[in-house]
C-alpha cells in the first residue's frame, strides 16, 4: 500500500481548489495513510452555493427533461465501464470487500439508470376546476418545478451509490447540487465528478466541498440559496441539521437497530442465510443491516444450530483479497467501542456464541445471545457484525419488544402464514418491512426512509424527484 497516495479536492465551477488545510485518508485494514484531501473553507462553501445558482438559473432550470435524461444515462454507461476502477478504492478507502464493492456499483449504475427514466416521468395533472362553485370556464392544471440548489452530505459506508441517491434525482428534476462527502472516503467522489463531467453536464451543476461537517457543515445547510438538505448519516447529527435548516426542505435518512422477526413454521434455511447475509456484510456497517433477530423459542435452538455454523464460515481478512467476505470497520475506534459494547454485554449476562474478538480494525463476526433490551447492543445502532438472538413465545409480545424502539427504518418477518405476516408487518413501526427476507434488503426504486428517530423524507429516485421539486398551480381564465 505504501506506493498509493491519491488525493481529493473541493471541486467548484470545474475547478480543483487545493487549500493549505488537509486530512489524512487511511486503508482502514491496516490504518496506513493511502492519500490527503485539501479541505474546503466556508468561502468555499460560499462560491459553490453561489456558483450552483448561478448555473441553476442559466442552464439546468431550463434544460429540457430529454438532455438531464441522456446525461444520467450517458453517466451511467461510464461508471458501467469503470466499475472495477471503482471498486479497488472502495477497498482501499472504506476497507470495503472486493465482491461488495461490486454490488455497491452495479445499483450505482442502476440508480442512474432509473434517474435517466424519472427525468422523463415528472407529472403534474389537470384540476378541474368546475368542481368548484365559480371555476366554470376556467381551466386549472399543475407541474412540477425544480427548486434550486440541493446541499448534499453522504456517509462512508455506501459513498458511490448513497451519494448517486441524491445527485442523480436532483440532476433529473433540474436542479444543482453541492456534495459534501466524508471525509473518510473521498477518492471514489472524485472519481465520479469525472464520470458526470464526461457525461456532459453542466460545470457547476455539481460542485463538491470537501472537509469535515463540524467545520463546513453549518454554512452548507443555513445558506439562503440552499433550497433543499438531504443528509445520510448519524441520528445526532441529522436532527442538528434539521434544526439549523428549519425552513428548508429536508431529507433525513439515519440510523436502526432492525429488528427480524422469525416464526416456527418459517423456511429456517432460507432464514439463517439471509440473517447472516444481513447482518455480516460489510461488517454490518449499514444502517438497515440485522441487528436483532426474534425467533420464535420452539425454533430458536434449530435456528442457533444454523447460524453458528454459516457464520464461522465467512472469510475475514483483508478487503483487497478476492475471498475475503468481512473486512475491518471504517476505523479501529470503531472497532474498540463496538469491542466494548460486546465486553459490556457480556458483563451484564450476554453469551458470545461465536466471534467477539477485535484485530486492530478488523471486529470477528459476532453471535450474541441472553441479551437484555437494555444493553446498548439491542437498544442502540451496532453498525458493526453483531446480531443479538432473542427468543419470544407470542405474536403481541414479539411486536411489543420490537417497536420498544426510538428507531424504526426497515425490518423483516419470516413465516409462511401470510396472514400473520401482514398482521405483523401492519403493526411493526418501520418505513419499510420485508415479508420473507431482512431487513438489510433495498432496491433503488423502492419508497426508503424511516420513521420515530430514524429520519424524514424517502428517497428512491420517483420519491426523491418528487421532494426535490415545487408542484406549482396554473389556473387559465377562458375568456
Amino acid at each position: 500500500m505504501s506506493n498509493i497516495k491519491m488525493y481529493a479536492s473541493s471541486i467548484i465551477a470545474g475547478e480543483e481548489i487545493k487549500n493549505r488545510q488537509t486530512l489524512s485518508v487511511k486503508f482502514p485494514y491496516t490504518g496506513e495513510e493511502i492519500g490527503v484531501i485539501y479541505c474546503a473553507t466556508n468561502d468555499d462553501v460560499e462560491k459553490a452555493i453561489n456558483n450552483a445558482h448561478e448555473v441553476f438559473e442559466s442552464t439546468m432550470k431550463s434544460m429540457p427533461a430529454y438532455e438531464r435524461s441522456n446525461i444520467l444515462r450517458k453517466a451511467a454507461d461510464i461508471l458501467e465501464d469503470r466499475s472495477e476502477d471503482f471498486v479497488k478504492v472502495l477497498a482501499w478507502e472504506a476497507g470495503k470487500p472486493l465482491r461488495d464493492g461490486r454490488g455497491e456499483l452495479k445499483r450505482a449504475v442502476q440508480v442512474l439508470r432509473f434517474a435517466s427514466e424519472g427525468a422523463k416521468q415528472i407529472y403534474g395533472e389537470q384540476i378541474p376546476l368546475d368542481s368548484a362553485i365559480g371555476g366554470e370556464k376556467q381551466l386549472g392544471f399543475s407541474k412540477r418545478v425544480p427548486l434550486g440548489v440541493v446541499a448534499a452530505i453522504t456517509p462512508f459506508n455506501f459513498p458511490v451509490n448513497l451519494a448517486l441517491h441524491k445527485i442523480a434525482p436532483a440532476i433529473a428534476a433540474g436542479n444543482t447540487i453541492v456534495l459534501k462527502p466524508a471525509e473518510k472516503t473521498p477518492f471514489t467522489i472524485g472519481l465520479l465528478y469525472k464520470v458526470f463531467e464526461e457525461a456532459g453536464l453542466p460545470s457547476g451543476a455539481l460542485n463538491i466541498v470537501m472537509g469535515l461537517g463540524s467545520e463546513i457543515g453549518e454554512r452548507l445547510v443555513t445558506h439562503p440559496k440552499v433550497k433543499k438538505v438531504t443528509f445520510t448519516g448519524s441520528g445526532p447529527v441529522g436532527w442538528h441539521i434539521n434544526q439549523l435548516a428549519a425552513k428548508k426542505k429536508v431529507t433525513l435518512e439515519l440510523g436502526s437497530n432492525a429488528p427480524n422477526i422469525i416464526f416456527a413454521d418459517a423456511n429456517l434455511d432460507a432464514a439463517a442465510a439471509a440473517i447472516v447475509r444481513g447482518g455480516f456484510t460489510f461488517a454490518g456497517q449499514a444502517c438497515v443491516s440485522v441487528q436483532r433477530v426474534y425467533v420464535e423459542r420452539s425454533a430458536y435452538e434449530s435456528l442457533i444450530e444454523r447460524l453458528v455454523p454459516s457464520v464461522d464460515k465467512l472469510v475475514v481478512g483483508n478487503p483487497l483479497d478476492e475471498e475475503t467476505m468481512i473486512g475491518p470497520m471504517i476505523t479501529e475506534e470503531a472497532a474498540i467501542r463496538i469491542e466494548n459494547w460486546i465486553q459490556e454485554a457480556v458483563e451484564q449476562g450476554a453469551t458470545v456464541l461465536t466471534g467477539g474478538k477485535r484485530r486492530g480494525a478488523v471486529v470477528e463476526p459476532t453471535i450474541l445471545v441472553n441479551v437484555k433490551p437494555v444493553m446498548k447492543v439491542v437498544c442502540s445502532e451496532v453498525f458493526a457484525p453483531i446480531i443479538t438472538v432473542i427468543p419470544f413465545d407470542d405474536e403481541g409480545e414479539v411486536i411489543k419488544q420490537a417497536n420498544d424502539s426510538e428507531l424504526g427504518l426497515q425490518a423483516g418477518v419470516f413465516t409462511n402464514n401470510i396472514n400473520t405476516a401482514l398482521r405483523v408487518a401492519d403493526a411493526l413501526e418501520t418505513g419499510g418491512v420485508w415479508i420473507n427476507d431482512v431487513s438489510t434488503l433495498r432496491y433503488d426504486n423502492i419508497p426508503y426512509g424511516g420513521v420515530k428517530m430514524s429520519g424524514i423524507g424517502k428517497e428512491g429516485i420517483k420519491y426523491a424527484i418528487e421532494d426535490m421539486t415545487e408542484l406549482k398551480f396554473y389556473g387559465i381564465n377562458l375568456l
